[in-house]
């Protein structure tokens, strides 16, 4: 049982570390089929072993996460994200899945384009552009109204006829391949690193904190969905058309059809068309037209189940294998790393691609000039699916993997059960320990400002950090004097760190690294154990005991403690007034203990995430969705209306934010 909860808490760690590629560093590191499919084995097992289930499961969540840049904001309705297909038979399991809910086959499909962007949430009251939202986690997305207001194809004044409507409208933000292309051509010629693809760039760029930089952008936004209380109409496809009377920007290539048949004929002709359109997709989306059915049809804790994506296959090409760089990770893995002649997929050009271990480049038996099959997968991040079996390089080229560390000589070792070789000099190896410091300094660590990952190696190079208890014994004179920073910036870093030392236990556990202790096993870990010191003398068996710590993780948690050189490090972090120790005043109470709750809408006295720590510091547990385990759902403005019709359906207790704060006095 030990091994299923281990392989279910690998998996959610996997899956999270996927999604702060994706949705924090606007990067994709796997394919979405292959994302698809990491997800679909953790709902297996959390379905067949559901004493492992919990409400932190990325099963659970609906989207990326929250910026500290910018101020979060809930959407009215929740935002929810899209189930995908990728096959002809997963369409008609949908298609099944749909009549048997509704009990007819009697309905239209509005067919849309799959846009390849960022998505937004706009709120529109009295004929006025009130805010703008990312999807964020799906509940609460960042405030990045100024940004979007740069934008001409958003209107910031809809005309008077609609000024009494108040609505939610979503979208998706892209920049066209030809606005693309004169970016890029006009960054070269300024000697700047152009861009690697369009969606990307859309996604970076409604973040940056200068909006006129935002405004310098090609941006433009598609709109897809109008969400309001005040708008009733019978088809999604009306909406659409409304939307345009608003002055909306809605492209012109959805279509109305009235059987699967329809749908599979609209996904066939994109396919094969859409490389002539102004503009990225990456699939399809069919929606139930009718919005009665819609709201028969509901959504689960994730996805609507009226509307599904079909995800187009990502292009495949082939190159030759010039050479293999071998990369060096934080805990001494070596990644190798294809170099290919330059190759042209998916509207970029595409020079490296990712072999991911020692294990896949062996299973590949690659040589050098063997020409690949290269794929990008989500249609960004390449990688190397097979080899040309017909054009082969020659024998004498076989790739032999490297015996000692390009980066500090050390000799390469395979541990048991790992895919890769990894350099044990995990004190001298410079790479090693930068990305350490980076892994300890990131936003869902230590959050400290100002310490990037260009300043770590500068400060690395010039001998002011070794470790990461070195970032609390900087010498602010010294980097006063560095080019580039003065007294302001190094006044600013000080503050930054001295701030970073009154997180919390679970922070400092998390960034000090252990192996296989990630965000979501850390806060496990503090449930059970309340200080280092008490987790630094448990053995495999008692750690293993802890809900979803297995086997795995418990050796890496013991080697780790076992080796002097992080005991003298933790002991250096802990004189520098880290907490190493869960506090009193982490729990207030027990009084919401077995309770879970659901919250939805505006509330007046307390944003949701306050409303969220409430409960939690009192005991309770808060779901997305409102089911037969729900006790309370806390409802304030705007409230969905499914989510009230659901609770009163089955009983649940809807009560106000007051009524919360009745429950725990």
């Amino acid at each position: 049982m030990n091994k299923i909860k281990q392989k279910i808490q690998e998996l959610r760690d996997l899956i999270n570390q996927h999604n702060h590629y994706y949705y924090d560093l606007h990067k994709n590191i796997i394919s979405d089929i292959e994302y698809d499919e990491l997800l679909k084995d953790l709902v297996r097992l959390e379905n067949d072993y559901p004493q492992f289930k919990d409400e932190n499961s990325p099963t659970n969540r609906v989207g990326g996460g929250l910026s500290k840049k910018f101020d979060s904001e809930s959407h009215i309705f929740p935002m929810y994200s899209l189930d995908n297909t990728y096959s002809s038979e997963e369409l008609e399991a949908w298609y099944n899945r749909v009549v048997k809910k509704i009990g007819t086959t009697d309905f239209d499909f509005c067919c849309e384009l799959k846009y390849d962007g960022a998505s937004v949430n706009l709120f529109y009251d009295k004929g006025k552009l009130v805010r703008g939202l990312t999807r964020g986690d799906g509940l609460n997305g960042d405030n990045i109204t100024k940004n979007l207001k740069t934008i001409s194809s958003i209107p910031i004044k809809l005309p008077d006829s609609f000024k009494k409507n108040k609505f939610e409208i979503r979208g998706e933000i892209i920049i066209p391949l030809d606005s693309f292309n004169k970016l890029n051509k006009k960054r070269k010629d300024y000697g700047e690193q152009p861009f690697m693809n369009p969606r990307n760039t859309a996604s970076g760029s409604i973040k940056m904190l200068d909006s006129n930089e935002v405004a310098r952008r090609p941006l433009e936004c598609f709109l897809y969905s109008i969400i309001s209380d005040d708008i009733t109409m019978e088809d999604h496809s009306e909406l659409l058309n409304l939307a345009r009377e608003m002055g909306f920007n809605v492209p012109n290539y959805e279509k109305v059809v009235n059987s699967i048949k329809g749908v599979k004929e609209y996904i066939k002709y994109w396919e094969i068309n859409r490389k002539t359109l102004p503009f990225e997709i990456d699939g399809v989306v069919i929606k139930i037209n009718k919005i009665d059915f819609q709201r028969e049809l509901g959504f689960t804790s994730k996805f609507p189940r009226w509307a599904i994506s079909y995800k187009y296959k990502a292009e495949n090409l082939s190159t030759r294998l010039k050479s293999i760089s071998f990369n060096v990770g934080r805990t001494g893995a070596i990644t190798p790393v294809a170099n290919l002649e330059p190759v042209l997929i998916s509207g970029s050009t595409v020079k490296r691609a990712s072999l991911h271990s020692y294990d896949q480049m062996l299973k590949l038996k690659l040589r050098y000039n063997d020409f690949v099959f290269v794929e990008k997968g989500g249609e960004i991040i390449p990688k190397i699916t097979g080899i040309d079996e017909k054009r082969r390089g020659a024998l004498e080229d076989e790739i032999i993997f490297p015996e000692i560390c390009p980066e500090c000589n050390s000799r390469l070792q395979k541990l048991e059960s790992e895919a890769n070789y990894f350099c044990l000099n995990y004190t001298g190896c410079r790479t090693q320990a930068i990305g350490r410091i980076q892994h300890f300094v990131s936003r869902k660590a230590m959050n400290i400002d100002g310490l990037g990952d260009e300043t770590i190696r500068l400060f690395y190079d010039l001998g002011f950090l070794r470790d990461i208890a070195d970032i609390y014994n900087l010498n602010y004179d010294e980097i006063s004097k560095i080019e580039g920073y003065g007294e302001k910036s190094a006044e600013n870093l000080r503050k930054g760190i001295e701030e970073s030392k009154l997180n919390s236990f679970q922070k400092v556990l998390f960034g000090i690294g252990i192996r296989y202790v990630g965000e979501s096993a850390s806060k496990k870990i503090i449930k059970h154990v309340d200080s280092i010191d008490k987790l630094a003398l448990m053995d495999i068996e008692s750690l293993s005991s802890i809900d979803e710590i297995g086997d795995k993780t418990a050796k890496s948690i013991v080697d780790f403690f076992s080796d002097i050189n992080n005991i003298q490090l933790i002991n250096k972090l802990k004189s520098f007034g880290l907490n190493f120790y869960q506090k009193d005043n982490d729990t207030h109470s027990t009084k919401l203990s077995g309770k879970i709750f659901v919250i939805s809408g505006v509330f007046e006295s307390h944003s949701r995430d306050e409303i969220k720590n409430i409960i939690e510091l009192n005991g309770g547990k808060v779901s997305s969705s409102v089911s037969k385990k729900t006790n309370y759902l806390i409802a304030g403005n705007n409230t969905g209306p499914s989510k009230l019709n659901t609770a009163n359906e089955l009983g649940v207790s809807i009560i106000n934010e007051v009524n919360l704060i009745d429950l725990i006095s």
